[in-house]
């Protein structure tokens, strides 16, 4: 598979390079509804942790996919790209950046297999992707921050896995539960949830290494109740790589739950587009061709 000589930029600087690009003049939709909806209380006072993980399972297994044609994704300061999103359990997400002017400008996603991004201003143009199963030991660990399976739960849908040790849940200011969960095999990476201690809706999530050092975050909130699954999810996202001093707003608008909006087939395939080449991240860096009596030297990064 052809590969460009040069080293693939992080994801956070080529979203940062979209949202610019977006700044520059495109008159794209702004979502500013709070989305305020009053919520019941589900949880009792001074809940167990077994009672606010039933809450936030139950809800959180009730969604096999959303999705929605009316999304908007935004950095601070300048004005958002409108956006389609959709989400499929186990690994289905796909994210699509569009400007009014120029047509698609950002493609995020994920199948069962792999995972992948573009950027269509990108130098050199190319199709990033990495197997799931080649993630852990490849390149891609310094493009993605967290493995792209957090992707749900950085969308609220939380799951505390019965092979996880929780610990909890502990009073926050705020009328809030804060969760700490770990998973054999991590070596000491950690995840915090938080959790409103009436509702039970997830409000945060914090991805913690193994040296205590946060590696990314997702604050949610307008949360609202689906009528037609009772399902609660956030219909605004924040995603926070602090390594990278990046943030990312997603705003959802018109949230569909259990509804795709395209075949899941062709909705989760990564997509080829033409005069970009697909660039293995799980594979080494190319080498220059070798002159006559020289031995092939590493391209410089």
């Amino acid at each position: 598979m052809a590969m460009p000589s040069a080293r693939p930029v992080a994801l956070p600087r080529l979203m940062v390079l979209v949202l610019l690009l977006a700044a520059s003049g495109a008159n794209c939709p702004q979502m500013v509804n709070r989305y305020t909806q009053p919520l019941p209380r589900v949880l009792p006072p001074a809940a167990s942790l077994a009672q606010v993980i039933e809450v936030v399972n139950n809800n959180s297994a009730a969604v096999t996919s959303f999705s929605t044609m009316r999304a908007s994704v935004s950095t601070p300061g300048y004005p958002a790209l409108s956006a389609n999103l959709a989400y499929q359990r186990p690994r289905g997400f796909r994210l699509r950046g569009d400007l009014a002017i120029s047509g698609p400008e950002v493609d995020l996603g994920s199948n069962d297999t792999l995972f992948w991004f573009w950027v269509r201003r990108e130098n050199p143009p190319a199709v990033y992707f990495c197997r799931h199963d080649q993630f852990a030991t490849s390149a891609a660990r310094q493009v993605v921050p967290v493995s792209p399976d957090w992707i749900a739960q950085a969308m609220g849908l939380v799951s505390f896995d019965a092979g996880e040790q929780h610990d909890g849940p502990y009073p926050v200011r705020g009328g809030k539960l804060e969760i700490r969960s770990t998973s054999p095999g991590q070596n000491g990476a950690r995840r915090v949830t938080i959790v409103d201690e009436s509702t039970g809706i997830v409000l945060e999530q914090h991805v913690y290494d193994a040296q205590g050092t946060r590696v990314a975050s997702s604050v949610m909130s307008g949360h609202q109740r689906d009528p037609n699954t009772q399902v609660i999810m956030p219909r605004r996202v924040r995603i926070d790589w602090p390594g990278s001093n990046f943030a990312l707003t997603i705003e959802l608008a018109d949230l569909q739950i259990n509804r795709l909006s395209a075949d899941p087939a062709m909705l989760f395939a990564m997509p080829e587009y033409p005069g970009y080449v697909n660039v293995d991240l799980a594979q080494p860096p190319p080498l220059a061709q070798p002159a006559s009596g020289i031995s092939p030297l590493p391209v410089p990064q």
